[in-house]
C-alpha cells in the first residue's frame, strides 16, 4: 500500500508515536486522516486533512461510534497503549486487567469493527503497534509484556483470518522510543518519528512485519537461542543501562 491519497485512521493520536503517525501520513499525501484520542480536544494537528475523533479504545460503545463516522477508512493504526508498570505477581490486579484490557481486548475491539469498513473499501491495511516485550519480559515489566505478547499473536491470529478480504495486517516491533510513556526509562531511545517512517515503508513493500530498532532485531534473533543465556544478556544490558 502506498499511503498517498489514502484515508487513515491513528488511535492515540494526540501524542507521542501516534501523533507522529500522523504526521508522517500527512506528509506522505493521505488524503484524509481520522486523529483520534479519548479527549479530541487535546488534538491540535494544523492541516485540513486532520478530523479530530473521540475514541476510546476500552469502551466498546466509542469503538462503535468511531466506526459508523469513519466509513471511508482505507488504513487502520492501532496505536493507543498505556504502561501501568504493574507486576504479575504481587501488582494491582485491576491494573494488570487495565494493561490486557487496553492492548489485547481494545485493540481487537477497534479491528473487529473496523475490517467491514476496510472490506468495503477495498481491503486496505492494518497496523498494530507492537514492542519488542511482546517477545520477552524484562524487571517491571511483566504485565505489559503480557499484554504485548497477547497483541502480536492476535496480530498475526487476524491476519490469517483478514487475508481473504485483501485486508494486510502489519505489526510493527520497537524497543524504547523517546516518548511520554518511556520518561521513566534510562536507556537507549530511538527517535518516534522513525517508528511511522518504517512501518510506511514496510506498507509500501507489502511487509506484514517491520523491525523498528537494533534492540529489537537482537531479541528477535535471541528467541532462537537457550532462553536461559538471553535472560542473562538482558539482564546485564538492562543493569548496564
Amino acid at each position: 500500500m502506498n499511503v498517498t491519497d489514502q484515508i487513515a485512521l491513528v488511535t492515540g493520536a494526540n501524542r507521542g508515536i501516534g501523533r507522529q503517525f500522523v504526521l508522517e501520513l500527512l506528509e506522505r499525501g493521505a488524503s484524509k486522516v481520522y486523529a483520534t484520542a479519548r479527549r479530541p480536544e487535546s488534538l491540535d494537528f494544523d492541516d485540513t486533512r486532520v478530523v479530530p475523533l473521540r475514541l476510546d479504545i476500552v469502551d466498546h460503545e466509542s469503538v462503535i461510534a468511531a466506526a459508523a463516522t469513519a466509513r471511508d477508512v482505507t488504513l487502520l493504526v492501532n496505536n493507543a497503549g498505556i504502561a501501568t508498570g504493574a507486576v504479575l505477581v504481587t501488582g494491582d490486579l485491576d491494573e494488570i486487567h487495565r494493561e490486557m484490557d487496553t492492548h489485547f481486548w481494545g485493540t481487537l475491539d477497534v479491528i473487529r469493527e473496523f475490517s467491514p469498513v476496510l472490506a468495503a473499501n477495498g481491503g486496505g491495511a492494518i497496523v498494530n503497534v507492537l514492542s519488542a516485550l511482546s517477545w520477552f519480559a524484562g524487571p517491571g515489566t511483566g504485565s505489559y509484556s503480557a499484554a504485548k505478547a497477547a497483541e502480536w499473536n492476535m496480530t498475526n491470529g487476524v491476519r490469517l483470518e483478514l487475508a481473504a478480504q485483501g485486508t494486510l495486517v502489519q505489526g510493527v516491533l520497537l524497543g524504547a522510543a523517546d516518548t511520554d510513556i518511556m520518561a521513566g526509562y534510562d536507556g537507549p531511545k530511538i527517535d518516534p518519528r522513525d517508528v511511522p517512517r518504517r512501518s510506511l515503508d514496510g506498507l509500501a513493500a507489502g511487509s506484514i512485519e517491520v523491525i523498528v530498532d537494533d534492540w529489537t532485531a537482537m531479541v528477535k534473533a535471541s528467541l532462537v537461542g537457550d532462553p536461559a543465556a538471553f535472560y542473562a544478556q538482558i539482564t546485564e544490558l538492562l543493569g548496564a543501562s
